[in-house]
């Protein structure tokens, strides 16, 4: 029997719940932004909600406002959210309402997740991926309850978002890995208009039964005292036994899909009384009544609800809206990396290939920060990454620290977002530029948002490695570049290596770094085996070597008198791009001067203009496709800042316009520049 106080607290904040959904559909004009309510999920979410722990994790989805309400939200402050208010203390009127995340230590934390449906379970089975890596490692970070409890992770989903590819991943991973994850699957029938008649042939409970090691029920989500002991018992089973869990809960809808989205649009008038006659609110009242609570009581209730809510609503809709100057604030959180230090270039050290600086650069990072791991498709034990990247190193730390995955790039990266909020630093590895893909959603839905939307309590501290670019035949699902891709999203940040000292240099920084960084590495300099790469290979860094992000370098500079007879020009490049340049620029001595960038974003503006504004003439090289790539798109940035000094049209050279990079050695030199190609552009610029 669930005690009275506790079905008491519940009756109360149903009031409450019922009340804000009441109270914003009677002030339309003033709840202008698109929300939902939990109306007829309101029993299973506070069920679940005050069993909760300070050290346990949730992950609300966008109609779990009773959640909130159960683990200790006030009104107020959900409402400052739904009137994007200055104040609301989750997203500073960034995001929509129920979009909740938080940080303290008197409540389950709550990391940033989009509104995308279902793409909440892959950062969220991360964090229970955290978890048993602190646990594994005896970690002193790992939180516990107050009577030491293991801590739990509550990913809320909808029962239509199961169909999404990206669910599946986080339950494979969930089961096979057999984390601290209970997946509440609130199941109200519908998908916006579409009926799970239309959508799925099974609910969530029957399709978890592929996944083998994850427990499941089917409950009544709409009875809170069934719920109330049925959660007890799941959270307790999970807090002792550390696996994962799937609750299928049915629920009714009572409200508007959102705010914008009307009921009457698309459900009869059948489907809304089925639903009405399983509303929580009569069937815990007429419970507490069956069980000696007084009428009086439950309607005192009731009435202290209403006032509580119409006093917070006219608090809310008073308060202050945010300042729009504060709009480009918490894109990123500060770097400790701001300048170059320690020995690029040792005396007596022997010259390496990029390759080993990568591996050189993890295998040091390893060693001194036990939160660093490592995972992707086949980096760990047997080969250690396709290019031996990670040869090695799940001998030296175990394979609970670098390790294979299954070919899911969706959770290789999107898990790196609930192991960041534990203070895990994950390294994580795409196996190919050309297969990023599947995992951009994950980069740009919930990795590149979540510091700004969270004001900068959920920065993802993530180094994402990926090889790019040809390398002799490799065809065009190995040879493709994505940077023009990756840079049109925010909040992340681009590195571009072309030499082993910048490869360890920049990986330190990109470690180091609190926010999101891609690290494109050139596979065809990994180990200089392309004629014309040699220079990739440098002298072994010293282990304390880090390069800031955003600092390019000078490769070939021009000779003074050329610079002053105006005969000279400069090549901004990176990757392949400066080996080409270089050696292009033997044809010209010391009339070209080759700018290797380093870092795409951000990029060091201050070190291109003035080397623009130096020559007047500037090519830009990319490997990319050109239409529409980076490089243009850099070229008109010059152009726009360095027009007084420009003594022609800033160029730009890249690859031939095709969808794809072909096979045949000779077909993918035709389309790609050369060493070759680029003399000749040069010559033409220079005898402008």
């Amino acid at each position: 029997m669930v005690a009275s106080e506790i079905l008491l607290k519940a009756w109360r904040l149903m009031c409450m719940a019922k009340s804000m959904a009441e109270t914003y559909e009677a002030n339309r004009s003033v709840c202008k932004y698109v929300h939902s309510t939990s109306r007829g999920h309101e029993a299973i979410q506070l069920a679940t909600a005050f069993q909760l722990l300070p050290c346990d994790y949730v992950s609300p989805y966008y109609r779990d406002e009773s959640l909130l309400l159960g683990i200790g939200f006030t009104p107020y402050e959900m409402m400052l959210q739904l009137l994007a208010k200055r104040d609301d203390p989750f997203t500073g009127g960034r995001e929509y309402y129920s979009h909740p995340n938080y940080r303290g230590s008197d409540k389950p934390n709550i990391i940033h997740q989009s509104s995308a449906t279902g793409m909440q379970a892959i950062p969220t089975t991360g964090i229970a991926q955290g978890i048993k890596y602190l646990e594994t490692i005896r970690s002193v970070k790992l939180k516990k309850g107050p009577n030491e409890e293991n801590p739990v992770v509550i990913c809320s989903l909808g029962d239509a978002s199961v169909t999404e590819g990206e669910v599946s991943e986080a339950f494979q991973f969930a089961a096979l890995h057999q984390l601290p994850v209970i997946f509440l699957v609130q199941d109200n029938g519908w998908g916006i208009s579409v009926s799970s008649e239309e959508a799925r042939t099974s609910n969530a409970s029957d399709m978890i039964k592929g996944f083998k090691g994850i427990s499941r029920i089917s409950i009544d989500g709409s009875d809170f005292s069934k719920s109330y002991e049925i959660m007890r018992n799941v959270l307790q089973e999970v807090r002792t036994e550390r696996h994962p869990f799937l609750v299928h809960a049915k629920v009714p809808l009572l409200g508007h899909h959102t705010s914008g989205v009307r009921k009457e649009f698309y459900r009869s008038e059948e489907d809304l009384a089925k639903h009405d006659l399983d509303d929580p609110g009569p069937k815990l009242r007429n419970f507490l009544l069956e069980h000696g609570v007084p009428e009086s009581e439950l309607t005192e209730i009731e009435k202290d609800a209403r006032e509580t809510i119409a006093s917070q609503f006219s608090l809310a809709a008073a308060a202050p809206e945010p300042d729009p100057s504060t709009v480009s604030d918490h894109v990123f959180v500060d770097t400790p990396v701001k300048t170059e230090a320690g020995e690029r270039s040792p005396a007596g050290r022997e010259k390496i290939p990029m390759v080993d600086a990568a591996l050189f650069a993890i295998r040091e990072i390893m060693e001194e920060y036990p939160e660093a791991v490592l995972y992707g498709q086949d980096v760990g034990r047997r080969l250690g990454g396709v290019f031996r990247e990670a040869a090695t190193l799940a001998e030296q730390f175990g394979d609970h620290r670098v390790f294979n995955t299954a070919i899911q790039e969706a959770y290789i990266i999107g898990s790196t977002v609930g192991m960041s909020a534990l203070g895990i630093k994950p390294i994580v590895e795409v196996q190919f530029a050309d297969y990023i893909y599947p995992g951009l959603n994950q980069l740009v839905t919930e990795i590149s948002k979540s510091c700004y939307l969270s004001c900068g309590k959920f920065p993802v501290q993530t180094l994402i490695r990926v090889p790019i670019g040809a390398y002799g035949g490799g065809g065009p699902y190995h040879s493709g570049c994505v940077e023009s891709t990756l840079l049109t999203i925010k909040g992340i940040k681009i590195v571009y290596p072309s030499t082993a000292a910048d490869m360890k240099g920049l990986m330190k920084a990109a470690f180091l770094d609190p926010n999101p960084v891609v690290m494109l590495e050139h596979k065809g300099l990994y180990w200089s085996k392309v004629p014309g790469t040699e220079e990739a290979k440098n002298a072994e860094p010293s282990s304390d070597y880090i390069i800031p992000l955003g600092k390019g370098r000078v490769v070939l500079p021009a000779n003074e008198e050329a610079v002053e007879n105006g005969e000279s020009c400069c090549v901004i490049t990176y990757g392949m791009g400066v080996y080409w340049a270089s050696a292009a620029a033997r044809s010209y001595p010391g009339r070209v001067e080759v700018i290797d960038l380093r870092t795409l974003f951000p990029l060091d503006e201050e070190l291109v203009f003035s080397t623009v504004k130096k020559h007047g003439k500037c090519l830009v090289l990319t490997e990319e496709q050109q239409n529409n790539s980076f490089a243009e798109a850099l070229a008109g940035r010059i152009s726009k800042a360095c027009f007084r000094f420009l003594d022609a049209p800033v160029e730009v050279q890249g690859a031939l316009n095709l969808p794809a990079v072909p096979m045949n050695i000779l077909l993918e030199q035709a389309m790609l520049p050369s060493a070759e190609k680029v003399a000749k552009r040069l010559g033409i610029i220079l005898n402008a």
